[in-house]
């Protein structure tokens, strides 16, 4: 047998080891009676979201919607991921704008495959290291290693997206604040205000639109003023947001008037908004020093100080 056959070979049962322990860990995540209630739980949850989905798409299958519909199955049938963890990522899937329940499932059947597509790659691409490829042990540890950093990426993508979108949120807050004091100040109500104050932000940052636009819609449905704005807290998760809730609450618990209140805290925010563009000004001297000596540098330089080496090498060339 040659070595490429052999090679071949060991790929082959690494990845059938792999493929063996994830399914000896299904058989024990479902063993039971334990497993057999998430089991029904879990194809009932899928059921109330296939509804849902063709309620919603009307008859659209598209390639994209296939997709998300296997994707959202498979995270669905995973064992890999308890309940406590699901809930830990619907609450960060929310914090980035994915309020969809098949969001959580796309997300777990994602990391999923990027960790089996990684862990292929090393396994297929392995033998091809120096020194230590040539172990079939060293590629089994890297195979396993490669397949847990290849779940972790996902999420750090979802948390990249989250940060830029709650800057971007938080940017647009101080604008938010102004116009929800001019709505108050006009006499209209706290959930007429802020339907206004979406409609009004939805070109500018249609994130913070689409939350405050959730937010009217249950204070118009459930008429808990409370409840309400401390799920629109969970949700932004910003500090800026929880002050505004927390003096919101306070205001409609107390009697106090809501205008005021809501001018010292756009005061506040823009008084925070400019301090921030300030810092960022001030740092800006220091970052453009190293591009300026890498890049700008030597081209001026080379323009003032070409001319005199020119002259320089022609008379040293005539003598």
């Amino acid at each position: 047998m040659s070595q490429n056959n052999v090679e071949t070979l060991i790929n082959l049962l690494m990845l059938l080891t792999l493929v063996v322990a994830i399914a000896i860990w299904w058989a024990t995540k479902h063993g039971g009676q334990r497993g057999r209630i998430a089991d029904r739980v879990r194809q009932a949850a899928q059921v109330q979201r296939n509804d849902s989905a063709q309620e919603d798409d009307d008859g659209n299958d598209n390639l994209l919607a296939r997709t998300g519909h296997r994707l959202a199955r498979l995270g669905d049938r995973l064992p890999l991921f308890d309940a406590k963890y699901r809930e830990k990522l619907r609450k960060e899937m929310v914090r980035s704008g994915y309020r969809s329940q098949a969001a959580v499932s796309v997300l777990l059947a994602v990391k999923f495959v990027v960790g089996l597509v990684c862990a292929a790659f090393t396994v297929m691409l392995g033998s091809r290291i120096p020194v230590v490829g040539a172990y079939p042990a060293v590629r089994g540890v890297m195979m396993l290693l490669v397949f847990v950093v290849g779940m972790i990426v996902p999420e750090y993508v979802l948390a990249f997206f989250a940060a830029r979108r709650r800057k971007a949120m938080a940017g647009s807050l101080p604008d938010a604040l102004d116009l929800l004091v001019i709505c108050t100040n006009a006499g209209n109500s706290l959930g007429v205000s802020i339907r206004r104050v979406a409609d009004e932000m939805k070109t500018i940052c249609p994130p913070l639109s689409g939350e405050f636009a959730l937010t009217a819609d249950e204070l118009k449905l459930s008429g808990d003023s409370t409840r309400a704005l401390q799920a629109l807290a969970d949700r932004i998760d910003l500090p800026s947001i929880r002050a505004l809730i927390s003096t919101l609450t306070q205001s409609m618990r107390y009697g106090t008037p809501i205008t005021q209140a809501l001018r010292t805290l756009s005061h506040t925010e823009r008084l925070a908004h400019i301090v921030s563009l300030e810092e960022k000004a001030a740092k800006l001297a220091p970052k453009m020093a190293v591009p300026m000596m890498v890049f700008i540098l030597p081209a001026v330089m080379l323009i003032a100080a070409g001319p005199a080496v020119i002259q320089l090498m022609s008379v040293f060339a005539k003598k």
